[in-house]
């Protein structure tokens, strides 16, 4: 049973992000009351304007505050009379960094930045958004599924974005078993995230499908991957946050079916008729892919993933916290309705 909630106060952070926006319109709809920050406070009106479009019109329960991983300010403020800190916030893939730790250091410091603050608080717990990337990365010859036991091996040579994912992950549960003084921690690690897009901000997984609609990509990487629905990442999010058996636990958000991207190909061809007529119908060799990664850093995380396992089990978060999600094929089919929209919409503009 879910318990009943009494108007808690719950801070997201990073609020105006493809998931936290998701995760800020269930916690609306289920009556909390939310904080979000924010690294500007000029994208209050870009927030309500995402929950807007989806019909929110009380906003009532809804704050803002301005807030960055890299500094101390505020956010001793914006943890204040919150019973729950859903820590969405993290530097993004799609940025390109001369050295690994201009993405590490402020992922992990920016974890440890909200746990001391959550804690110093008396906030119950925090859910953070962490990531497969913490999860299935880097190893080799990994046999059958991966689950929430498994760790990415940060000894091998792999994407600063995922090791970034991985080492403020494992900061964060260090923190609580040294210094967390009672702060309850849950994390949810999702992979893919597909799914309705209210914004500028959505996932790298969303602008591979834009590429795809605008027929930017001729062929595409031999990568199988799984997938999920923005909307049951918000709700596993919740679900992590309010169940007692959710406390000290990790979960891994996926639909468990795992894809080829040709296959996603065919899914929006499949769906979207006339307005996937650019969509490739072709795979690009491996040996292409590498080539072409030595000088296109953007594809650097792609080349890093070639050849690899990365098929997960959802069975944790189904039996432990009853969470059921979407198919792949619904939310990938809700991303390119979504990007189709986009582009028209920029085109008129």
């Amino acid at each position: 049973m879910m318990p009943e909630n009494n108007h808690s106060l719950v801070l997201v952070t990073g609020g105006s992000g493809f998931i936290a926006v998701h995760i800020i319109l269930q916690l609306l709809k289920k009556e909390y009351r939310v904080r979000a920050t924010l690294r500007t406070m000029s994208r209050q009106d870009e927030v309500k304007a995402m929950l807007r479009s989806v019909g929110v019109t009380n906003f009532a329960g809804l704050s803002f505050i301005e807030a960055d991983l890299s500094s101390d300010m505020n956010w001793d403020e914006a943890v204040k009379g919150a019973e729950y800190v859903i820590h969405v916030a993290s530097p993004t893939p799609n940025k390109i960094y001369k050295d690994e730790n201009e993405m590490i250091q402020p992922a992990r410091e920016g974890v440890l930045r909200v746990l001391r603050a959550s804690r110093d608080a008396g906030v119950k717990r925090v859910v953070l958004t962490s990531a497969f990337g913490a999860v299935g990365v880097g190893h080799k010859h990994h046999q059958g599924p991966y689950t929430e036991k498994d760790w990415s091996n940060t000894d091998a040579n792999i994407h600063p974005y995922q090791k970034s994912k991985t080492l403020a992950e494992r900061a964060a549960w260090d923190f609580i078993r040294q210094e967390g003084n009672g702060l309850e921690l849950a994390t949810v690690n999702p992979v893919g995230v597909m799914g309705p897009i209210l914004g500028n901000d959505y996932s790298h997984s969303n602008e591979t499908v834009r590429q795809m609609i605008e027929g930017k990509l001729k062929s595409v990487p031999k990568i199988y991957s799984d997938y999920v629905d923005v909307r049951d990442v918000a709700d596993l999010h919740i679900l992590a946050m309010v169940r007692p058996e959710a406390n000290g636990e990790r979960f891994i958000a996926s639909s468990a079916e795992n894809l080829s991207m040709l296959d996603i190909a065919k899914m929006l061809r499949k769906h979207l008729g006339e307005e996937a007529k650019n969509v490739p119908n072709s795979e690009l060799p491996n040996i292409a892919v590498r080539i072409l990664a030595v000088f296109n850093p953007k594809l650097r995380m792609i080349a890093s993933l070639l050849g690899n396992e990365m098929s997960t089990s959802n069975q944790k978060a189904k039996q432990l916290l009853g969470w059921a999600p979407r198919s792949a094929e619904e939310a990938i089919i809700a991303t390119g309705s979504s990007m189709v929209k986009i582009i028209k919409e920029q085109m008129i503009s």
